[in-house]
């Protein structure tokens, strides 16, 4: 198992992080200089001799997602990290291929379909904007809307501040309608919560909703039986703006001016994709990190969101030499 090549290697971990963060991490994560350095070791070990583990990043600052994602438990750490690799190679139109420069990604940027505000709230965490009603059912697809998520969330994963402090989610769900539920089966949209709590790395702090339409309240209630009980006692919706705001628990200065703040959201998704083309060539490279497929049972990929067969999503094509660079093909239907 020895003289592989990663996609990255192992490194020193310098840490960086301000006395507030590592005071923060300590008390909720359970991580300090001399945990850390263990856990980064046992974990690069364990990675080295596992045989369904082919290739993946060793750098601390991927690793560390995983061990902060787990409180510091390697055991939870280690096993998340392969459920993720394999989420990544059996659904690979969600994660592979992040390529913001696809057409269809820079369009949905553009609208303003998923991004993240630039300024941190008071307890210092990112805000991402979700405008569902932008997306177009006729233009795109849901496997457009699986690989935006991946890229958005891929690229606020590598700052280490946003791993320990967590996120903030706000969702306006104007423009969304009884046709939405068509982008997903029942089975589809179990799968992805599930399997995206488990193995998505991130620490959803709160989560804020507001102009849900009536017809989607029953997709909405359903959604919320899926979701751990931490989670659903996160979630807030709201009527509209104004009862979000009165309520008190969202800052309107770090929103859009749209939404009550201060900078106009274009002025926000040009600061957004300026993050996107610097975290780009990482998140290119996650196509190298691999597993052997064959070593894990059947159930262990059904729970990989395997029901979400390859070939049923379409958008561009895994590794071939159009990815990036013509976007979709669209499915041509004859009468």
């Amino acid at each position: 198992m020895s003289g592989r090549k990663w996609v990255t290697e192992p490194d020193e971990y310098v840490c960086t992080l301000s006395e507030e963060l590592q005071i923060m991490a300590k008390e909720e994560l359970r991580e300090e200089k001399h945990s850390r350095e263990t856990a980064l070791a046992s974990m690069r070990e364990w990675i080295r001799q596992n045989p369904r583990i082919k290739n993946c990043r060793m750098d601390a600052r991927f690793l560390l997602r995983f061990l902060r994602f787990k409180k510091f438990s390697v055991t939870l750490a280690c096993e998340a990290l392969e459920r993720y690799v394999l989420l990544r190679q059996t659904f690979g139109v969600a994660f592979n291929c992040l390529d913001i420069t696809i057409p269809m990604m820079e369009d949905l940027t553009n609208r303003g379909y998923l991004f993240a505000c630039p300024k941190r709230d008071s307890k210092g965490r990112r805000v991402i904007i979700a405008r569902p009603g932008v997306f177009d059912l006729e233009q795109f697809t849901q496997g457009d809307m699986c690989r935006i998520h991946g890229i958005v969330y891929e690229t606020l994963m590598e700052d280490e501040e946003n791993q320990i402090r967590g996120f903030v989610h706000f969702a306006d769900g104007q423009g969304v309608g009884f046709s939405y539920l068509t982008l997903f089966t029942i089975k589809e949209a179990v799968r992805i919560v599930k399997n995206g709590e488990k193995t998505l790395p991130m620490r959803h702090k709160e989560v804020h909703a507001i102009n849900v339409h009536p017809s989607m309240k029953f997709a909405l209630d359903f959604g919320m039986s899926l979701i751990s009980d931490k989670i659903k006692k996160r979630v807030r919706i709201y009527t509209n703006l104004e009862e979000a705001i009165v309520c008190g628990y969202l800052e309107k200065d770090v929103l859009p001016k749209e939404y009550g703040g201060e900078v106009p959201m274009a002025e926000m998704i040009e600061s957004w994709k300026k993050e996107l083309k610097i975290s780009h060539p990482i998140l290119m490279s996650h196509d190298r990190m691999e597993v052997e497929e064959n070593l894990f049972s059947a159930k262990a990929k059904e729970g990989a969101v395997s029901a979400l067969k390859r070939g049923g999503i379409n958008c561009g094509s895994e590794g071939d030499s159009l990815c990036g660079i013509t976007g979709n093909f669209r499915k041509l239907e004859v009468d």
